[in-house]
């Protein structure tokens, strides 16, 4: 099989995409991202877990089937957003080294295309939403406005990574509304520490572009922080762990919480140590790892909702 000149840099090498998907389908399954799926489920999981935290039996049916509701419209969603994204900066991303193969810069598809592939994709979405009870779908009516803001953060303030954790983990809220109808104060405080785990890994991915980013004058996280990162990447961290466990317990979720947290803490303290800001293959691969980062707290809180 020949080698596909225009895949993307910062893509899997054996992602299914540029080895299975038919050559006119590609350049819109690289628009919506499906090509890495590393985003899939970093918006996917805060929402299984406030499934989990919401749910008085976590291994119910109705769990399960609002977990496939959940991983569908993760990647319908985040391949809108990634589309809107690419819409509005496809100016900055012409001149990044890292981006500039995107599918909306290289020419492949037209701005208005890509803003008829979000309208689709919305769409579907909306079937799902319509599924998932009132409160729900008011915070998702919500969400879009944390949505369509975002591209923009990079213009307005050095923290667009902190915007992003008030949009990636929107799931959370909604995942409980889901299975509650309403939100409690533990839910707000353990949104709020996801917000903090966001962006701990965003500010790892954002390194791999702080030189074009400094050259075209956009703002990030890394750029704030400079030399700095592990240090400001470690608080981050610790806040996410200690105000998702002070959620957790406020919610009524029991001590074996603990020993879950302490494998996430094990986890990111890994991500933390092995940081190197100047080297981009590890700053990706540590980035993908808050994947399983994601999975330990699903089985943080499920295990905490067991009663010895």
């Amino acid at each position: 099989m020949t080698h596909d000149p225009l895949a993307l840099p910062d893509a899997p090498k054996a992602n299914w995409v540029d080895l299975y998907a038919p050559a006119p389908l590609r350049p819109w399954l690289r628009l919506g991202r499906f090509d890495r799926p590393i985003g899939i489920w970093l918006l996917f999981l805060p929402g299984a877990m406030g499934l989990v935290f919401g749910a008085a039996e976590p291994l119910s049916f109705e769990v399960a089937y609002k977990l496939i509701l959940f991983a569908l419209g993760s990647a319908l969603m985040r391949g809108a957003g990634c589309a809107y994204n690419d819409f509005v900066d496809r100016d900055f991303d012409a001149k990044v080294e890292r981006t500039r193969l995107r599918p909306i810069p290289s020419g492949q598809i037209r701005p208005k295309q890509a803003l008829a592939f979000v309208a689709l994709s919305s769409l579907i979405s909306l079937v799902i939403l319509l599924q998932l009870g009132w409160t729900a779908i008011w915070l998702g009516v919500a969400s879009l406005g944390l949505v369509a803001a975002y591209p923009f953060m990079k213009r307005i303030t050095w923290w667009p990574q902190a915007w992003l954790g008030l949009t990636f983990n929107w799931g959370f809220l909604m995942g409980v509304a889901t299975m509650t109808g309403t939100l409690s104060l533990g839910a707000v405080i353990f949104y709020a520490g996801l917000m903090f785990w966001t962006l701990g890994y965003d500010t790892i991915y954002a390194y791999q572009d702080i030189e074009d980013d400094a050259m075209i004058g956009v703002k990030s996280s890394a750029r704030a922080l400079g030399n700095k990162g592990r240090s400001g990447i470690s608080v981050f961290y610790a806040l996410a762990v200690a105000l998702t466990g002070i959620g957790s317990i406020l919610n009524g979720l029991s001590w074996p919480l603990y020993a879950g947290l302490l494998a996430v803490c094990l986890h990111l303290f890994w991500q933390v140590n092995t940081l190197r800001i100047d080297d981009n293959r590890r700053l990706l691969k540590l980035f993908k790892a808050n994947r399983e980062a994601g999975l330990l707290w699903v089985a943080a809180i499920l295990i905490g909702h067991w009663r010895p």
